[in-house]
């Protein structure tokens, strides 16, 4: 009898509370193995402005920030880092050639973006190393190619993303970040005949789908845990009738591989507000949501004995 408690979770966006959170949470919760499944990078960078008399100054959240004791520094940039975002302290005559030079902005992005997660690499390994419990962190279609390098030269932690892995002596995992098409052109994204064959690749490869687990960001189409908000040609939500209008935006691919090999689990995400649990046949699909800009880690912490899931919860804190 192979028994593995599993804790996963997904898109927390570059937020250090809740990588730190997730990483705590294997202790915390007694798990075995910590998937982590894709969307871990921020978005934006904030910039901290040095002034001359030895203030800052930054705006963040709509607010503007005059910052002149080291206490309310420290505090501003713990706030935008847990919110998600990147902090760059520069001078102000930096900030207005950076204003007028998108390529650099994107260049400082994604060397502040592979420099906050070789951090989080070095915690996984200090706060990991010698407790027995596996780490696996992938990337979502939302994240650069660029961290690919940093996550595969990762002394403990192991990047999953498009092959099969085992977890332990009898669950094998198959794990892929890329989604179907999205308003945003995010960086990982490709068409359904692209993402069933990815997924067909490593699927062939399972010797047991009884005790298989597919990780994979995006959800299955036409189901509880892939409805988001109906977006309008300026990236706004359409409203009707005073409420939101909410579609399906999974994966046809993912559905039918699902309904097609009938893995023991399906662990997704991709879609913060449909956080919740679905079955496909005998597949339990969880979504456990996302909350990463208010410092809240969703997770799905999962039993799973041989060929059964012998217990799920859905977690928050």
């Amino acid at each position: 009898m192979t028994k593995s408690r599993v804790f996963f979770v997904t898109d927390v966006h570059g937020s250090d509370v809740c990588f730190r959170k997730f990483i705590n949470a294997g202790k915390f919760y007694k798990a075995d193995v910590l998937i982590l499944g894709g969307d871990i990078t921020g978005k934006m960078i904030v910039p901290i402005i040095n002034q001359s008399d030895g203030s800052y100054r930054c705006s963040y959240e709509g607010k503007e920030y005059l910052l002149k004791s080291k206490e309310e520094l420290n505090s501003i940039v713990k706030s935008i880092r847990d919110s998600g975002y990147y902090v760059y302290f520069a001078e102000p005559r930096e900030v207005e050639e950076l204003s007028s030079k998108p390529e650099l902005v994107e260049e400082l992005f994604k060397r502040l973006m592979k420099e906050s997660l070789e951090g989080w690499m070095r915690l996984a390994e200090e706060r990991l190393q010698g407790t027995g419990i596996r780490c696996y962190v992938s990337p979502g279609n939302d994240d650069f190619f660029e961290i690919d390098e940093v996550l595969n030269n990762a002394s403990y932690v192991v990047n999953p993303e498009e092959k099969v892995v085992s977890i332990d002596s009898q669950h094998e995992m198959i794990t892929l970040g890329y989604a179907n098409r999205t308003p945003w052109n995010s960086p990982r994204e490709v068409d359904e005949e692209v993402l069933a064959e990815k997924i067909e690749g490593m699927a062939s490869q399972v010797k047991d789908m009884r005790t298989a687990i597919f990780n994979i960001h995006v959800p299955p189409i036409d189901t509880i845990i892939d409805k988001a908000p109906k977006i309008d040609g300026n990236f706004k939500p359409v409203i009707s009738g005073g409420q939101l209008v909410m579609i399906s935006a999974g994966s046809i691919a993912v559905r039918k591989a699902i309904e097609k090999y009938q893995p023991l689990i399906g662990l997704h995400g991709h879609i913060h507000e449909s956080r919740g649990m679905v079955k496909i046949g005998r597949t339990i699909c969880l979504n456990p949501g996302s909350e990463y800009n208010t410092g809240i880690l969703k997770g799905a912490l999962c039993e799973l004995e041989d060929d059964k899931v012998k217990s799920y919860i859905l977690t928050s804190g």
